[in-house]
């Protein structure tokens, strides 16, 4: 409602209650202005969210696109255009300046939560609705028109088949660097990094794939020091932190690799991170014009889907809100430790020191192996039944 309105609305009620009406509107219009800048420290109501969502539904270009189910709009917040244009995911559509804004108010929002994560010099990132696998395989193509020589990508081991299928995906063959034993972690191994690059050759290596997030008792890379060799040797640094911008560790090793050497880019799943559907992930840079050349290497539009997922996730929770999160994960994993190690050793069992993993906690099972096999598998279904989701029971032989 715009002045007009409002004062139409004083001859049928009292100007009084109108005018706190009218307070209301603005103190609305006020949240609104603030979107535009950064996350909002304290959550929005559903009311201000209803507000927002219906002045960029305004804006919507709805008559140009026709949709069969007539009821479907009303599932879809009537955003049915979705993002982006055929050359550039973060584009506006000129069909669906609604749709545009709120995506471009979603990068902005998630640029501000990477910086409060703790990568301060994040210079751009953008929400593309691809999960994490899918988004490296995007990184890697966009690398291949800066380096057309090259056919090969680093990769310090991790046993994870969504990582090697995004390089093959690309049409890149995977160096794969084993691991090396200290204690109980199983930690980058520099050394043959820096060989293989020597071997292959800087110009045949299209970029070192190094991880943040992985299961104990394998660590998080060592970034700083592949950010140092990929910067000696000019070679491009992709990072895949998939679960990391929950780990303050983790956020902490990329911007730290940034400072003293080289990260192109580094991505993030959205449900690991936002609790949101999967379908979604975050694809983040020191370089803009890098993170620019990623976005436009997307094919056609996009659902809008992932990123009004995160739009509502972060108005729900403000800045604030988010940091508690962050917080009481840290709590959960210091007490889930502490148990854990009382656990194992009730059972004559030992968990594993692995300091540097700050998301995963890994145990012994061999009293378990002693008897069958069969056992420690019988062990994992038990634990899936019982929904305990993400353990992994690995048989060593």
């Amino acid at each position: 409602m715009n002045r007009e309105s409002f004062a139409a609305g004083e001859r049928l009620v009292s100007p009084a209650y109108v005018r706190q009406g009218c307070e209301a509107r603005h103190s609305h219009e006020h949240l609104i202005r603030l979107l535009l800048e950064k996350v909002p420290r304290s959550e929005y109501c559903l009311c201000s969210f209803l507000v927002i969502v219906i002045e960029y539904l305004c804006i919507e270009s709805l008559k140009i696109l026709s949709v069969f189910v007539q009821s479907l709009p009303c599932f879809l917040l009537r955003l049915i255009h979705g993002i982006g244009r055929s050359g550039d995911i973060s584009a506006v559509q000129p069909k669906a300046a609604g749709s545009s804004l709120l995506n471009k108010i979603t990068n902005s929002l998630v640029l501000d939560i990477i910086k409060l994560a703790g990568v301060h010099t994040v210079a751009n990132c953008f929400v593309v609705p691809m999960a994490t696998g899918m988004s490296l395989t995007l990184c890697f193509l966009t690398l291949r028109h800066r380096r057309p020589k090259a056919k090969y990508i680093i990769w310090p081991r991790i046993d994870q088949k969504s990582c090697f299928k995004s390089m093959i995906t690309a049409g890149f063959e995977p160096v794969v660097i084993e691991n090396v034993l200290e204690g109980d972690e199983l930690r980058t191994d520099l050394k043959a990094v820096e060989a293989k690059v020597q071997e292959l050759g800087p110009d045949n290596v299209l970029c070192v794939h190094s991880t943040t997030s992985c299961f104990a008792p394998r660590v998080p890379d060592r970034l700083e020091e592949l950010a140092v060799i990929c910067a000696n040797y000019d070679i491009p640094h992709i990072v895949n932190n998939a679960y990391g911008v929950q780990s303050s560790k983790c956020m902490h090793l990329i911007q730290q690799g940034a400072r003293v050497g080289r990260i192109d880019a580094f991505v993030q799943s959205l449900d690991k991170n936002f609790m949101v559907p999967v379908g979604g992930a975050i694809i983040a840079g020191f370089n803009d014009t890098f993170i620019q050349e990623i976005s436009k290497m997307y094919p056609g539009r996009a659902s809008a889907s992932p990123s009004l997922d995160v739009l509502i996730t972060l108005l729900s929770l403000g800045s604030n809100g988010y940091k508690r999160l962050l917080k009481e994960r840290k709590e959960m994993f210091s007490y889930l430790s502490s148990q854990l190690k009382k656990l194992s050793e009730a059972y004559s069992e030992r968990l594993l020191q692995t300091p540097h993993n700050p998301i995963s906690l890994a145990v012994t099972l061999k009293t378990l192996d002693e008897h069958q096999d069969r056992a420690v598998t019988q062990l994992g279904s038990m634990l899936f039944t019982r929904q305990v989701s993400g353990a992994r029971l690995i048989l060593i032989n």
